[in-house]
């Protein structure tokens, strides 16, 4: 039986990778600070929106006033979106989500089933991760958010900020644990600075062995699977 599959909606990235992320997955999308992570994310949402899917987006650091503003730029009125109940915003500190995970779901979780939310990203894991300096208790607790997300039904994208080959959150329990893993690269080369997408890993899936163009258009995000960055 074929999986089903859930479009990013991040123009020319579907074809490239099967169609989309699997349903029901965990999927990490990392990048530096401007890399567009938070685009990527809201995009995805706002794909799930033309779907029909009612939508959570859970924070950490954005603040809403500031994320809405931003969203404007490309057309996307995520205030209105908001006011008719089909995006949902929640802003919560990490220690809030540390609570979460020993109430076993909480707000959020009485939110998703209220909804019915298909689609949940949580924007970034990377503050969550520094509550856990124990490397043990760092994976138990991925462990317990993974967990609960698949008991939601949701398919999830988490982004994480920033991304070193020498010390990275991939070498962390996440990126085993993960079902797909997305870099969004912003590296400056002779002053100036590259956009570069790589898929490093999607389960099940045969992924291009390349990076490939990233754009920021008004539109959002796009990319040219055809132009392979070299950095």
């Amino acid at each position: 039986m074929k999986e089903n599959v859930v479009p990013t909606g991040i123009k020319n990235l579907d074809p490239i990778i099967n169609g989309g992320f699997k349903e029901n997955s965990v999927n990490l999308v990392i990048g530096d600070a401007g890399s567009g992570k938070t685009i990527f994310a809201i995009q995805f949402l706002l794909e799930g929106l033309k779907r029909k899917e009612k939508v959570v987006y859970i924070t950490f650091e954005e603040k809403k006033a500031k994320l809405y503003k931003n969203m404007l730029e490309f057309g996307w009125d995520l205030e209105k979106l908001e006011k008719k109940k089909e995006f949902f915003f929640l802003e919560y500190t990490p220690e809030k989500v540390k609570k979460l995970l020993m109430e076993g779901g909480g707000e959020v979780e009485t939110l998703i089933e209220k909804s019915k939310a298909k689609r949940l990203v949580i924007d970034s894991i990377t503050s969550f991760a520094l509550l856990y300096e124990d490397k043990l208790e760092k994976k138990e607790a991925s462990l317990e958010l993974f967990e609960l997300i698949n008991k939601w039904g949701c398919t999830a994208l988490l982004t994480s900020q920033a991304y070193k080959k020498d010390n990275s959150i991939l070498n962390s329990s996440l990126e085993f644990e993960v079902d797909s893993i997305i870099i969004l690269y912003h590296p400056k080369k002779k002053g100036v600075r590259k956009r570069a997408l790589e898929v490093l890993k999607m389960r099940g899936t045969k992924i291009p062995e390349k990076t490939i163009q990233l754009d920021i258009t008004k539109k959002g995000l796009t990319v040219n699977p055809k132009k392979v960055v070299d950095f």
